[in-house]
């Protein structure tokens, strides 16, 4: 990745992460879309600042919308700076809109963003999951598995 396409800071291109995502819910399939953004989002998302864990997709009038993610203001954008927590275009085929529509409205299942990060070429890319939430059981036995693997490592570490 050139030295111009990288995030402040980061190497891999990587924005943020919807990390509550994977213990919330179980994700099933996930689909990578591009956004539609204006330039201070850009430059904002690229001093590696968003948050994207409250958000979530959703298909409305045969367009998907990434609705509630929060992309701070960019402070050298001045008067042309975008609103932080406006709703955002998602760009994928209709075929795969047809499909999440399909998913969201008869299997009761969610769009929620996983990662928002840069692509090799430079273009924001988000990757959206169709999950269905976890119930209360659920999260407790992930919580353990999460526990003995740390447990696991540390005594492997140990040893």
């Amino acid at each position: 990745m050139s030295k111009k396409n990288q995030i402040k800071g980061r190497s891999d291109g990587l924005v943020a992460e919807n990390r509550r995502s994977r213990f919330d819910y179980h994700v099933e399939d996930t689909l990578e879309a591009g956004l539609v953004l204006s330039g201070s989002e850009v430059k904002s998302l690229r001093n590696g600042r968003a948050n994207i864990a409250e958000s979530y997709a959703a298909v409305e009038e045969g367009e998907l919308w990434l609705v509630n993610s929060d992309f701070p203001p960019y402070e050298g954008a001045n008067q042309f700076n975008h609103e932080p927590k406006r709703r955002r275009k998602l760009l994928v085929s209709k075929r795969e809109v047809a499909r999440l529509a399909q998913a969201v409205e008869r299997a009761g299942r969610t769009i929620v963003p996983l990662k928002l990060y840069f692509n090799e070429r430079g273009i924001a890319k988000l990757l959206i999951g169709v999950a269905t939430g976890k119930r209360a059981p659920d999260k407790r036995e992930t919580q353990k598995k999460r526990d003995w693997q740390r447990d696991k490592a540390r005594i492997l570490k140990e040893n």
